[in-house]
C-alpha cells in the first residue's frame, strides 16, 4: 500500500448511464476515503471524451466508481486497457458477460448455478408477445438486459402489464429480460477475489427491492448476517463464490439472490462494480466482515490491475458468518 500511496489514482465517477447520479456519490465517496488516508487520488468525471481527459491528465491507477452501460460493461475496462492504465474490478470479458443478465443467466445455467427461469424478448416483436409469454405464467419480472440499479425494472402481473412493463425497460435496452417471480427473501453477498465477506438480509418496505428502496433512506431495512440458519448460511456464501467463478470475476463484487421457504436458493445477478454510497450493500457487508470503508477501498486498490497483472496483492482474510444478527434500519 505504500507504493500505491506514491502513485497518482484517479476515481473515476459519473459516466453516461442512467446511473450517473449513484456513481456521482459512490466516487466522492471513494475519493473523500482516500484522501484521508493519504493517497494521491483525484476525481476524474468520465463524459464522451475521457480517452481525451486520460491522455491529458495521465493517472497511474484507476479506482473505477462508474455504473452501467459504459462503465461495467467491458467498454471503459477496454479503453484503460488499450492506455495501459491498471484498474479495479473486473476484466474486459467478465464485466461485459456479468452486465448481460442473458448471458450471465447462460452461464449460470451451465455452471449448474440455479437462477429463476427466464427468457429474452426484443421490444420490436410486442406484437407476438402472447405467443412468446406462452404458459409461462404470472407473476413474471421484466428488466432490461444490459443495466442496474433496478432502473426500468418493474413487476407484470398479467399480459397487459407484461407489455406496459415491456415497453417501460424498452427505454433503457431494445432487449428486456422476463423472468419468472419467486417469492423469497433477498440476500446480497459481498465478495473480495471471489471469496465471501458475508451476506445481508434486504426488506424493503415497497414490493421488491427497488431504484427507491436501494438509495433513499428509511425505505429498506437490513439484517447482517442474513436470518439463516449457520448451515443455510454457508451454502449461500458458497453459492454466490460459484456465481463469481462462472462469470471469472475479480476483485470486490456483489452477488444478489433469492432465498425461500422451500429451501431453494436463487442467483439473480452478479455486480461487478457494486454501489459504495451511504446505502450501499458492500459497505454493509464489508463492514460486518471487520473493514470499515476506508479499508475496503484500500482493500479494492490494492487489487487493482492490468489484465492479469495486479499493481499491488492483498489476499482477502477467510471470514465465517458472525455469530449475532443485527436488524440495520437507515
Amino acid at each position: 500500500m505504500d507504493d500505491l500511496k506514491q502513485k497518482r489514482i484517479g476515481v473515476l465517477l459519473g459516466g453516461l448511464s442512467a446511473e450517473r447520479e449513484i456513481s456521482l456519490r459512490s466516487g466522492e465517496a471513494i475519493h473523500r476515503a482516500l484522501v484521508d488516508r493519504g493517497y494521491d487520488a483525484h476525481k476524474v468525471y468520465v463524459d464522451g471524451d475521457i480517452d481525451q481527459v486520460l491522455r491529458q491528465a495521465p493517472i497511474d491507477v484507476a479506482f473505477l466508481a462508474l455504473h452501467g452501460t459504459y462503465g461495467e460493461d467491458g467498454c471503459i475496462q477496454g479503453l484503460l486497457e488499450v492506455l495501459g492504465i491498471p484498474y479495479t474490478g473486473s476484466g474486459v470479458l467478465p464485466s461485459a458477460l456479468a452486465f448481460d443478465k442473458i448471458k450471465a443467466k447462460e452461464l449460470f445455467r451451465l455452471y449448474n448455478v440455479p437462477t429463476p427461469p427466464y427468457y429474452a424478448l426484443d421490444t420490436r416483436d410486442l406484437d407476438t408477445l402472447a405467443e412468446q409469454h406462452g404458459s409461462f405464467g404470472f407473476p413474471a419480472f421484466v428488466k432490461p438486459r444490459r443495466g442496474g440499479s433496478s432502473v426500468g425494472a418493474a413487476r407484470a402481473n398479467d399480459l397487459a402489464e407484461l407489455r406496459e412493463r415491456c415497453v417501460e425497460a424498452g427505454q433503457f435496452d431494445r432487449s428486456v429480460l422476463v423472468e419468472r417471480f419467486v417469492r423469497g427473501r433477498e440476500v446480497a453477498v459481498g465478495l473480495l477475489d471471489g471469496r465471501a465477506l458475508g451476506a445481508v438480509e434486504i426488506v424493503p418496505k415497497g414490493r421488491f427491492y427497488d431504484y427507491r428502496s436501494k438509495y433513499q433512506k428509511g425505505q429498506s431495512e437490513y439484517h447482517f448476517p442474513a436470518r439463516l440458519s449457520p448451515t443455510r448460511y454457508k451454502g449461500v456464501l458458497n453459492l454466490a463464490e460459484r456465481a463469481a467463478r462462472s462469470l471469472g470475476v475479480r476483485g470486490a463484487t456483489r452477488v444478489d439472490l433469492l432465498v425461500t421457504e422451500g429451501e431453494n436458493e436463487y442467483v439473480l445477478e452478479v455486480n461487478t462494480l457494486p454501489g459504495m454510497t451511504e446505502t450501499s450493500l458492500l459497505p454493509r457487508i464489508a463492514q460486518g466482515a471487520g473493514y470499515d470503508f476506508a479499508s475496503l477501498c484500500e482493500a479494492i486498490l490494492a487489487r487493482a490491475s492490468l489484465g492479469q497483472s495486479s499493481v499491488a496483492v492483498a489476499a482477502p482474510a477467510t471470514v465465517t458468518a458472525p455469530a449475532t444478527v443485527t436488524a440495520l434500519r437507515d
